[in-house]
């Protein structure tokens, strides 16, 4: 759908801009992607004006007016765009708090990664071999919660909203590719059919949706920037060592 004027700031690595560029994706919204390349050290001036408390992405810019924080923007999509695409939250006004619980579920201690993310840091930058196996642990232990919540919200429906992909699709979804690219880097996979059966169908069925395969980054790519970002991480703390 053009002529929306939408403009997304975001980073192909991120997977809160995955959600966002979902959402428009399954919304059918066109828009313009403008690629930060250096969040460390080189934010565009677009950036820090449009969101100047957190200075991270996405932001969605619609119309000039910057809407901040993935799920927020989801949010806005979904009334902004009332009647375009498919509805996203309930229209139930429990299903849609039910929904919203189990999104911030996903992004609970989202500071900064969110509630994967924390357990898979630990297997990322464990520093000894019993913090790595916690992670793992406790990635088990999401995966678990997350296997009740989509049983809960789909009843026995192929997503979390049912027929059709729907908020909490969109939270969790996100975070499909680095799932796959955590699964090349470690031998880690999160959501094990044996253990977590429909978590496993759900992310089969997610990634073959072809509003999720347009815009899903590549997932070599993904586990490239993790081994760059992990030699840096081991160059620094090696300078740091020596200068001791």
């Amino acid at each position: 759908m053009a002529g929306q004027d939408l403009k997304l700031l975001g980073s192909f690595a991120s997977p809160f801009v995955l959600r966002v560029k979902l959402a428009l994706s399954f919304k059918g919204l066109s828009y313009e992607f403008l690629e930060e390349k250096d969040l460390h050290n080189n934010k565009s001036e677009l950036l820090l004006k449009s969101n100047p408390v957190h200075k991270k992405v996405p932001v969605l810019i619609h119309s000039g007016n910057p809407v901040c924080e993935s799920m927020i923007i989801i949010q806005y999509i979904e009334e902004a765009f009332a009647g375009v695409g498919p509805s996203l939250l309930p229209s139930d006004p429990y299903e849609r708090a039910v929904a919203r619980f189990w999104a911030a579920y996903v992004d609970r201690n989202r500071r900064p990664e969110g509630e994967l993310f924390s357990s898979w840091m630990m297997v990322f930058k464990g520093k000894t071999e019993e913090e790595k196996v916690e992670g793992r642990k406790q990635s088990f232990a999401v995966a678990a919660t997350l296997e009740g919540a989509l049983r809960e919200c789909s009843k026995g429906k192929p997503f979390f909203g049912g027929d059709s992909v729907g908020y909490v699709d969109m939270a969790l979804g996100g975070f499909v590719a680095w799932v796959h690219a955590i699964e090349k880097l470690y031998g880690l996979n999160v959501f094990d059919a044996a253990k977590t059966p429909l978590l496993a169908a759900w992310l089969e069925r997610f990634c073959a949706l072809d509003a999720a395969k347009a815009v899903m980054p590549d997932v070599d790519k993904l586990v490239e920037l993790a081994k760059m970002r992990q030699a840096q991480a081991a160059a620094a703390a090696a300078a740091t060592a020596q200068g001791n």
